[in-house]
């Protein structure tokens, strides 16, 4: 068997990213009515895995983001291969001073974007008030965790980048158990004793997601790094001029995940899975799962060439930034979606009519999705 790694483009990564974001713009809630229309085993317990945790321990929901931020960690190797190859230079860190600068320049402007869009995300332009704007995001750590990232990527060989990832999950880890928190002491692991939490309170400008830490917050972007590093890993591995076949690669996948899969579950008893603190096991727990998803989409479409089925999950993937910014209440899709299927969904049952509901506003969101990529007009950040 062999794969698509050699052409530059792996079209599993837009098929995955397509996969978690059409959870986040519609798909959570054609599930969570489906839940109520059909109480059926399966339909309640993929709505009850469509809802974040209160707190410690993960449900599917808690994977999407960081599989997202994975996911960009795995286009970076491919994203930099261009400007390394234009400079005659086969490994990033013996790029020229002066090539590397451009390199941060543009980093550093594709992060403000992202910043300022999850800013926006939150209603900056409501004009609250300072005190009332959220500036933590989705968007900001996708920025943040990817330019650290980066930064590393460009500046170590690929052993030190391994010690990088350890370092700053271990490093992580120890904080959060061994530095107190005024009033609380040390290793307190809640919303209010976490010295996540407490950093946000000092330091994190406007309002809090939950008043008293954020979960998209200063602190907790450190270990976040260490997702988009894991998520680079992989990419690295892809890319790597190497003997190995489709197969092998996917078997190495598949182990490297059980690996830290397990990791992440023996960690949980000291530093529990969570992912409001996106605890050094949650990046490992996550990580595991991300690379299975992953290695599942890169076999089906890109080793065994199977795509036709996942066109949809392209489409949304391709702009994946774009239709986020727009689901998160910068676009009515119901309002849409309800002038022109309203009439008909009246003819069903009342149980079923919101079922039909969600469904339109996904066929409102696809038929958008599926024009702007007609037309290649594309949210490239």
């Amino acid at each position: 068997m062999s794969d698509n790694t050699n052409n530059g483009r792996l079209t599993s990564l837009d098929a995955l990213r397509g996969f978690v974001m059409f959870w986040i713009m519609s798909g959570e809630h054609i599930i969570h009515a489906l839940a109520k229309a059909a109480p059926i085993p399966v339909f309640v317990w993929m709505s009850s895995q469509l809802h974040h945790t209160e707190w410690d321990g993960i449900t599917f929901y808690d994977m999407i983001f960081p599989v997202f931020l994975f996911v960009a960690g795995v286009s970076m190797p491919f994203s930099f291969e261009k400007k390394v190859k234009a400079a005659g230079i086969n490994v990033p860190m013996e790029l020229p001073s002066k090539e590397k600068q451009k390199i941060y320049v543009s980093m550093l402007k594709r992060t403000c974007i992202l910043l300022v869009l999850g800013f926006i995300v939150n209603g900056l332009l409501r004009f609250d008030g300072f005190d009332q704007t959220r500036f933590a995001s989705v968007l900001g750590r996708i920025g943040l965790a990817w330019f650290f990232a980066g930064l590393i990527f460009l500046n170590f060989d690929l052993e030190k980048q391994i010690y990088w990832f350890i370092g700053i999950l271990v490093g992580y880890f120890l904080a959060m158990k061994l530095i107190p928190v005024p009033g609380f002491g040390a290793g307190i692991l809640t919303k209010e004793g976490s010295l996540e939490g407490y950093i946000d309170r000092l330091f994190l400008p406007g309002r809090l997601h939950s008043q008293v830490y954020d979960p998209e917050g200063l602190f907790s972007t450190i270990p976040a790094i260490g997702t988009a590093l894991l998520g680079m890993f992989l990419g690295t591995f892809l890319k790597g001029k190497n003997d190995f076949s489709a197969t092998q690669k996917i078997l190495m996948m598949i182990a490297s995940a059980i690996i830290l899969i397990v990791i992440g579950l023996l960690w949980d008893y000291s530093f529990p899975i969570n992912k409001h603190l996106w605890t050094s096991s949650f990046v490992c727990f996550v990580g595991g799962f991300s690379i299975l998803f992953f290695a599942f989409f890169y076999t089906i479409i890109d080793v065994l060439h199977f795509n036709k089925w996942a066109f949809p999950l392209i489409v949304i993937g391709s702009n994946s930034i774009l239709i986020y910014m727009a689901s998160e209440g910068l676009v009515d899709f119901k309002f849409t979606a309800n002038y022109l299927f309203g009439g008909l969904i009246k003819f069903s049952s009342i149980d079923w009519q919101p079922v039909f509901t969600t469904i339109s506003v996904t066929v409102v969101q696809l038929a958008l999705l599926y024009f702007l990529y007609k037309k290649k007009w594309f949210l490239k950040v």
